[in-house]
């Protein structure tokens, strides 16, 4: 890419072209090496940057990049996509991570979501320091100046992205702190995560720079969730709760390699979703056992037979899909049972003192429940902590190596009880996108498809009505990558 400089009427041209929050984001992005500049609009910014000798055709292709106008890459630095992600693999950045970071966040929240962030801030910022009316980078920008945020101190705004129920964009913070981001590196970070790690839109070349960017990705994060304990990157060994979780190495994976890779147990109660699940697990080497239609007591009596076959002990992992009416703690069968079956006991039933042959090996549970939302109801199915472990100080009787609630991945998607009643469509958006990514992206670590998966389903929530959104919650105790494919 070339590196030669910028001409004032291609500034012109670029200038002309972004709207007022492009421009916005490009001068946020650009904070950092405009540092004494500060210019007050983007003529004057990439002005300054090209006589300092920092603005090229190859660093003006990255801030367009970043704020996403391919079309102004193509039409007047006459290069694509795929060329920027590419040289972005192989060379320091413009533009620091953090910046990415910050970007991404602001994007993917609505003004309830930053009027309810500038109003958790204002015990630090004081009262009208940051307006009703401002952005969310506004706010961070005004955080930076208190030191109150930096590229390695984002507790303040994990808190309270937390608060407002955001555990999405938390998450991704927690990516970015634990893959080491945030350790003051500025920007040269060539094979560090770039934007597309980091990225909530635009999943497709997110995938694509992963590709490129094999060996610079950031190391898979973890979670021990807990009641009253907010889900934390696992680093080491850690004992928490009573909960002892044994040291692991990054780079190694879960043997995979049994045949069949483990039982897939499909529990599907309104009988949308069970024939292309089927195929999936099928195809990804599972055998799968379906069940249609169940009551309450006939899940239990399902799971509990699951939970004490003796073929688990000759297999690597175990599936469990779960697919009815319910909410965040409980599912019910067919006969909508009052009380329903507590998601909390499915879990225990596999967990090692209760499924000890299944010790070591990932558990899996993806559960799509519909609810109906409002009031109390969608508040809770908003607390995306997801369902509580209320057996904490109960004494494990499996190995003292491997604790009774490890080595499990629990993906629970809530949504609203209407949707069941569409004509048109009557699958679960999160179960085919799921399926879809299985299928295609088989080879890809489970928690950084799922990561994925996220991007889509807020994708989606994104252009939908409140009554049509997703409602994805991931909460995971495992040690090792996974990777759902035998190799």
């Amino acid at each position: 890419m070339a590196m030669c400089p910028v001409s004032a009427k291609v500034i012109h041209q670029v200038e002309e072209s972004l709207d007022e929050d492009e421009k916005e984001m490009m001068l946020f992005l650009c904070r950092d090496v405009a540092e004494n500049l500060a210019p007050s609009n983007i003529r004057d910014l990439l002005g300054s940057l090209s006589e300092r000798g920092q603005l090229s055709v190859a660093t003006l292709a990255e801030l367009l990049y970043r704020v996403r106008r391919f079309d102004l890459l193509k039409r007047i630095l006459k290069m694509d996509k795929a060329a920027v992600e590419a040289y972005l693999c192989r060379n320091p950045h413009l533009v620091s991570d953090y910046r990415v970071l910050m970007m991404e966040i602001g994007e993917n929240l609505d003004k309830s979501d930053v009027s309810s962030l500038i109003f958790l801030t204002r015990d630090y910022t004081g009262r009208g320091k940051v307006t009703k009316d401002k952005s969310f980078l506004d706010l961070v920008i005004e955080l930076e100046k208190l030191n109150l945020i930096a590229s390695d101190q984002l507790n303040l705004l994990e808190k309270c992205l937390k608060n407002i129920h955001r555990i999405d964009l938390r998450t991704k913070i927690q990516k970015y702190t634990q893959s080491g981001q945030g350790a003051g590196s500025n920007n040269m970070n060539s094979l560090q995560a770039s934007l597309p790690n980091l990225s909530i839109k635009e999943p497709s070349y997110n995938s694509r720079l992963k590709r490129f960017c094999h060996n610079g990705r950031s190391k898979e994060q973890r979670f021990v969730e807990h009641l009253g304990i907010q889900r934390k990157p696992v680093k080491t060994s850690i004992q928490e709760s009573g909960v002892f979780l044994p040291p692991h190495t990054h780079d190694e994976s879960y043997r995979m390699q049994s045949q069949p890779l483990g039982i897939c147990l499909i529990i599907d109660c309104i009988g949308n979703d069970t024939e292309y699940l089927q195929e999936t697990f099928t195809s990804l080497g599972y055998d799968v056992q379906p069940f249609l239609f169940p009551s309450a007591d006939d899940i239990t009596q399902i799971l509990r037979r699951f939970a004490h076959q003796t073929q688990h002990r000759d297999y690597d992992s175990f599936v469990c899909v779960l697919v009815s009416r319910g909410g965040t703690q409980s599912m019910m069968g067919v006969d909508q049972a009052p009380s329903g079956l507590s998601l909390d006991c499915v879990k225990r039933m596999f967990m090692g003192d209760m499924c000890p042959s299944l010790i070591g090996k990932p558990k899996l549970f993806f559960i799509q429940n519909y609810e109906v939302l409002g009031g109390q109801s969608e508040d809770s199915s908003l607390e995306v902590d997801g369902p509580a472990i209320k057996t904490l100080n109960s004494k494990p009787v499996c190995s003292r190596l491997t604790h009774r609630e490890a080595d499990i991945f629990w993906s629970l998607c809530t949504a609203d009880v209407s949707q069941l009643e569409q004509p048109f469509r009557s699958f679960s958006v999160y179960l085919q996108t799921l399926s879809q990514k299985l299928k295609q992206e088989r080879k890809h670590p489970l928690v950084d498809l799922h990561v994925e998966l996220t991007d889509k389903i807020y994708a989606w929530n994104s252009r939908v009505s409140s009554k049509e959104k997703y409602y994805l919650v991931l909460e995971h105790t495992l040690r090792k990558k996974l990777i759902l494919c035998s190799t």
